[in-house]
């Protein structure tokens, strides 16, 4: 006796069998991933990320042991200071997220309020949200490890408003592709800040990284920020070399960042793209 299709349902429709569910889930996620980029280009790209970092970390340690001596102190310091530059990145992104999963970005442009009004609170909640985080992280490293990144002195001050203000510019940017593409591009806010650590030198120098890669990596802010850090509290030299780099890129950087945000709002508000969006 042959099995059947399908087993009616209360209301008298046939009901389909569990696998015929499961592969229309299914389905419908294969679907969502062939039309977003964003979802396709994660899959593979955290394990990238990771293997090329830690292995460029591997290679300095095995050609310089005599940097293990040091190496709690810059690690932890690098480790802070990262988490600065993505905490601003991400705390602009998702508060403006925020907007838009509630539904409320339409009303906020229905109100006098202007974008660049708007470009300045998102950096004034970033910079509050980063403070907090980095307070607690600088307050476990000295109750753990017995490191207090203050050990860098003044020059910290130019360290974390560099890397704060490329954090903005990278989040003005993918807020700015969110609002153009959807919430489909929602993870771009987690994944697209991490394609800057390795060549941000964050737990090794620049010399380490291939030569066509070291013209890559001094485009960076954060470049000469981690250079710096490294310098302070290995050499004890403050270089101003490498402020003035970080300080001129980020005016190169920001002004980016507002003009795709900018660029992009425009285009979204003539397609009336601000009133579709939500969860």
């Amino acid at each position: 006796m042959s099995r059947p299709i399908s087993r009616v349902a209360q209301d008298g429709r046939p009901e389909a069998w569990p696998p015929r569910r499961i592969g229309a889930i299914v389905l419908r996620h294969l679907y969502l991933l062939r039309g977003s980029w964003p979802r396709i280009l994660e899959l593979t790209y955290w394990p990238t990320v990771q293997m090329i970092l830690w292995g460029l970390v591997t290679m300095y340690l095995l050609t310089n042991s005599a940097w293990l001596v040091q190496a709690s102190g810059v690690l932890l310091a690098g480790v802070i200071l990262w988490d600065v530059l993505f905490r601003s990145q991400l705390g602009l992104s998702l508060v403006f997220m925020e907007e838009m999963w509630s539904r409320n970005l339409g009303h906020l442009f229905a109100s006098p309020l202007r974008p660049w009004e708007l470009i300045c609170a998102l950096m004034v909640i970033s910079l509050i949200r980063t403070l907090i985080g980095a307070f607690g992280a600088t307050v476990f490293a000295i109750l753990l490890y017995h490191f207090s990144i203050f050990e860098l002195g003044l020059p910290l001050i130019a360290f974390f408003i560099n890397l704060i203000v490329m954090g903005w510019s990278i989040g003005l940017v993918v807020s700015g592709i969110i609002l153009r593409f959807g919430l489909g591009a929602e993870s771009l806010a987690w994944f697209l800040i991490f394609a800057f650590a390795p060549l941000s030198c964050i737990y090794y120098p620049l010399d380490i990284l291939p030569d066509w890669l070291e013209y890559i990596a001094v485009l960076l802010p954060s470049t000469h920020v981690f250079e710096g850090m490294r310098s302070v509290l290995m050499d004890d030299i403050f270089r101003t070399d490498l402020l003035i780099r970080a300080m001129l890129l980020n005016v190169v950087y920001l002004t980016v960042g507002i003009a795709v945000f900018l660029g992009l709002f425009r285009v979204a508000r003539h397609r009336g793209l601000l009133h579709q969006v939500g969860e």
